[in-house]
C-alpha cells in the first residue's frame, strides 16, 4: 500500500509532501516521544503522532519513515511543513484519535 492509498481509505487530508505518496508503507508506530521514536520508528512505517514541531520531519527523514500521519485533528506548522516537503516526507493529517487509526490500519494490512 503507498501513502496515497493509504490517505484515500482514511480519508486523511495532505498536509505536505506530495512527492512521497508513492512511497511503500509497511508497519506502524505510534508514539510521540521524539527521543523514542528515534529508535523506534522503522523504514516505511506510518508514524502516528501529534508532535507537529519541526522536529518530527528530522525523525522521519532519520528513520526512513513511509509518512507522519498525525491524528486528533493536529496538523504541522509552516516551517514544519517546509521541511517535511523538503525532504519528500508526506504527512498526512486525521480527525480521527491514534486508537482509531491503528485499528484502521491494521484493518489495510499495515
Amino acid at each position: 500500500m503507498t501513502v496515497k492509498d493509504l490517505q484515500e481509505a482514511i480519508g486523511a487530508s495532505l498536509a505536505c509532501g506530495s512527492a512521497g505518496l508513492s512511497k511503500e508503507l509497511s508497519g506502524c508506530y505510534i508514539g510521540d516521544l521524539l527521543s523514542l521514536a528515534m529508535s523506534k520508528v522503522q523504514e516505511k512505517n506510518v508514524w502516528i503522532t501529534i508532535q507537529t514541531n519541526i522536529n518530527i520531519a528530522a525523525v522521519a527523514t532519520l528513520t526512513e519513515a513511509g509518512c507522519i500521519l498525525l491524528c486528533e485533528g493536529f496538523s504541522p506548522d509552516e516551517n514544519t511543513a517546509e521541511k517535511a516537503e523538503a525532504e519528500e516526507i508526506p504527512i498526512l493529517c486525521s480527525e480521527l484519535s491514534a486508537y482509531e487509526l491503528a485499528g484502521k490500519l491494521t484493518e489495510l494490512g499495515i
